[in-house]
């Protein structure tokens, strides 16, 4: 007698929602390991044009400091927008919140090897504003001028936590961040996944990005399959951004925290 064919094993599928470019070597690494990958950003990172004028140079601040290696290039195309390539001036440090940044920041043609680059080491426990706040505060001293450079959006601890540490602090928007629109190919690849059964585990590292990857499931009618779904989370305040795991569920999905690294990110989607 003919055994029945087994059951296709429900496929273990990992969406990638960092801005463009971001994805790839992770998406490698976890095909390697068995996953199927869907990069699909959850926002649009968008240059913002700026006058000469209006432009903050960083031989006037003490520490120019960067949210993410994002800020850093954004920044440094305006600078060379306006004043040509000219190199980082020895007397103002940077700081960044993890050392992937620092690292990122590093390899920029406007950053010279003499340049300081302060950062949480990769044993903190966190990569974040609170991270390198206890960098800052490590410091002799903390830095008299700092320029802040970021997106539209953002948190402000960190430029509120140095201004109420008598900093003066200029705050910078080098870009703007926009829901990515998806188009009806990549849509349709969530579609087919959620009517599979297919438990997707979401990579998300902004609350503005799970804000986005919410609404347009939303607009796809595929809310409820967000529900049932996992999460790696790059920091633990994303946890209200997300579902839960719903006690009693059969599903297996779960909710995972780790250090915003491709290393920590890869580790928990594979771990158990």
């Amino acid at each position: 007698m003919d055994k029945a064919p087994a059951a296709a094993e429900t496929p273990r599928v990992a969406v990638l929602t960092r801005p463009a470019g971001r994805n790839e070597a992770l998406a490698g690494r976890l095909q390697d390991a068995g996953w199927s990958t869907c990069i699909l950003p959850a926002l649009e990172i968008h240059p913002l044009p700026v006058a000469a004028a209006d432009l903050p140079r960083p031989a006037d601040f003490d520490m120019a400091v960067f949210v993410s290696g994002n800020a850093a290039r954004q920044y440094l195309d305006q600078l060379a927008s306006v004043d040509g390539q000219t190199p980082w001036p020895t007397q103002t440090t940077v700081a960044t919140v993890g050392p992937a940044s620092a690292q990122g920041l590093r390899e920029l043609a406007g950053f010279g090897a003499n340049t300081t680059v302060l950062h949480p080491d990769g044993n903190a426990l966190s990569h974040d504003s609170e991270a390198l706040w206890e960098v800052l505060c490590g410091l002799p001293q903390l830095p008299r001028r700092v320029l802040l450079v970021r997106g539209t959006q953002g948190r402000d601890w960190l430029g509120d936590k140095l201004a109420a540490h008598g900093v003066a602090v200029t705050r910078h928007a080098a870009y703007m961040r926009r829901p990515a629109a998806w188009d009806a190919g990549q849509l349709a690849s969530l579609r087919r996944w959620a009517d599979t059964g297919a438990g997707a585990t979401w990579l998300i590292t902004s609350g503005e990005g799970a804000d986005a990857v919410r609404a347009s499931l939303d607009a796809a009618g595929l809310a409820s399959w967000w529900e049932q779904c996992g999460f790696v989370l790059t920091h633990p305040s994303l946890t209200r951004r997300v579902p839960q795991p719903c006690h009693g569920a059969t599903s297996s999905a779960v909710v995972k925290i780790c250090l915003p690294n491709d290393e920590s990110i890869f580790q928990a989607f594979v771990a158990d």
